[in-house]
């Protein structure tokens, strides 16, 4: 199974049940540790507000995509140039230096706010006396007054100590400042004031780049923030450890004598990333001129005919574990789950031979593998899902019924590189879907996929909507975007003509889709489900090579 996934994979010793990819390797390593020694409260820190540090994929979280992707591809490249003098810095670490210089967002940051303008007016009024004593200060050790106060925040929550209460409440001129006009929280370490997981990530791949820096000193008067984060990144207790038992020196201390004031150059060269979205869009008008701008072209949705609309398994000779309507579901719930996955099973089936793979992308708690597991016994099944406790639920379910045709993959899902001849999907939400298409493209199989969530559709590294030539000729990125927040609007509690609009702008997001993957030598049909009550999320896209 190992084999299937991007290394680091840690495999369960039953070898049904493997974690792959950096991000969920070490969020497990760091779970396993606390539960090994509950006392150790400070390994739980590291995965931040929530616990939620890395915790997304890569395509929906900017740090994930940093610390898994963006930033080791780009020093690993840098370092293969690195002897040749003119070599720019890449645009990652730019992005990284640009990320630290912007304002800090923490669950408290009002009253951390607050405080700051209290501390600043004190350090104004003591500022003559120490200007001397701070000009004797070294470069290495030098960090802003004004970061004083996010500074020993950090350090409080590193240590699990509380940040010492003040015994009278602030000014009452500090209380009336309007939290627009409250001075920005700056950056301690990475994602804002704690150091996390993310710093643990990203610090080898900065070393190695500062490190091939050292001929290049216009590179690193570039990025003053990155280097303070450095600095204060080796000083962390745990991280001093680790770099003696490595032997890793701090790059800075070996050529401090030629960086002279780095931390107070311009970053005014920063590296701004682009926005996904040009513009913000205004739905004036609604969807209809863009759904008549196509029509005029010939362009309309397409639904080809169910090929089993009457299909049903019989629910209630199936065990529990296999039937969501003997767990916790509603009964008006459970039926439509039933509804949705008969239309899914019975395209499965259709065309499942013995010995095939199907993988169930985005699989949750495992309700469609688990009934194509109990039902195709002679095919394997692999759940494909990023959320622990959903894929422990799975395979806890599985575990009931004695299946041993099903394996369990906690994992974003560009880190499965796995062959099959099936992909299947319920409900994968935004460009997920997308994403499911690819991988079934890429190794030549089969898929059923049913879209959700079609207004979180938007450019991403990977994909470019719309995406079909068709589609291309007709609509801009703006108006592909419309169609995908109305295609949203299916609620039953909408009125019938606006859940007909919706439908039509589903049906139209999809047919671009479908059109896109035709290109790839697959027959694609976009299907309705039947009934169609079973969800306002009714579309299935079905692709087979030809």
């Amino acid at each position: 199974m190992v084999q299937s996934c991007c290394l680091p994979a840690v495999v369960e010793k039953n070898g049904r049940f493997c974690r792959a990819g950096l991000a969920v390797v070490l969020r497990y390593i760091i779970q396993k540790t606390y539960e090994a020694d509950p006392s150790n409260k400070g390994i739980l820190e590291l995965l931040g507000f929530k616990r939620t540090c890395l915790k997304a994929c890569a395509e929906v979280s900017e740090w994930t995509r940093l610390c898994e992707i963006s930033i080791p591809l780009a020093v690993e490249n840098f370092l293969k140039v690195s002897h040749n003098p003119h070599q720019n810095i890449p645009k990652e670490i730019l992005l990284f230096e640009n990320k630290l210089g912007e304002p800090v967002r923490v669950h408290n940051d009002d009253k951390i706010r607050r405080q700051k303008v209290q501390q600043q007016k004190m350090l104004d009024k003591t500022a003559r006396t120490d200007i001397s004593s701070k000009e004797d200060r070294t470069v290495e050790n030098q960090e802003p007054g004004s970061a004083d106060l996010e500074l020993r925040t950090a350090f409080s929550k590193l240590t699990l100590q509380k940040m010492p209460l003040a015994t009278n409440r602030e000014p009452s001129h500090i209380r009336k400042i309007k939290t627009s006009e409250l001075p920005p929280l700056e950056h301690i370490f990475a994602e804002g004031l704690y150091f996390t997981l993310t710093d643990i990530v990203l610090l080898p791949c900065i070393h190695h780049f500062l490190a091939a820096c050292k001929k290049h000193q216009n590179n690193i008067l570039q990025l003053p923030l990155i280097l303070s984060w450095y600095r204060r990144v080796l000083e962390v207790p745990g991280i001093k450890q680790a770099t003696v038992k490595c032997n890793i020196k701090n790059i800075l201390n070996c050529q401090s004598h030629s960086l002279p004031n780095v931390c107070q150059q311009n970053t005014s060269t920063a590296f701004k990333e682009p926005e996904n979205i040009p513009e913000e869009i205004q739905f004036i008008g609604g969807p209809r001129p863009t759904i008549t701008k196509l029509m005029e072209k010939g362009i309309e949705a397409i639904f080809s005919p169910h090929p089993c609309p009457k299909w049903t398994l019989d629910w209630d000779s199936l065990p529990a574990a296999v039937n969501p309507g003997k767990g916790k579901m509603s009964a008006d719930r459970a039926l439509r789950k039933q509804q949705q996955l008969n239309n899914l099973i019975a395209l499965v089936t259709k065309l499942a031979k013995p010995g095939d793979v199907i993988v169930d992308f985005c699989s949750g708690g495992g309700h469609v593998g688990i009934v194509l597991g109990y039902i195709l016994p002679l095919c394997q099944v692999i759940l494909v899902e990023n959320k622990e406790q959903s894929l422990i639920c799975a395979e806890k379910r599985s575990d009931e019924l004695g299946l041993h045709n099903i394996w369990f993959i906690q994992a974003n899902m560009d880190n499965f590189k796995g062959s099959f001849n099936i992909g299947v999907a319920l409900h994968a939400c935004g460009v997920a879907t997308d994403m499911v298409i690819e991988h079934c493209i890429k190794v030549g199989a089969a898929f059923v996929v049913s879209p959700c969530c079609y207004g979180f559709i938007q450019n991403t590294s990977k994909f470019a909507f719309p995406q079909s030539h068709q589609f291309k000729k007709v609509l801009s990125y703006k108006e592909h975007m419309i169609l995908c927040r109305f295609a949203d609007q299916t609620a039953v509690q909408l009125p019938p003509e606006r859940r007909q609009i919706g439908k039509q702008c589903m049906g139209l997001v999809d047919l671009d889709r479908a059109w896109s993957v035709e290109r790839s030598n697959y027959s694609v049909q976009v299907i309705t489900m039947e009934p169609q009550s079973c969800s306002p999320k009714n579309n299935l896209i079905t692709g087979i090579p030809v």
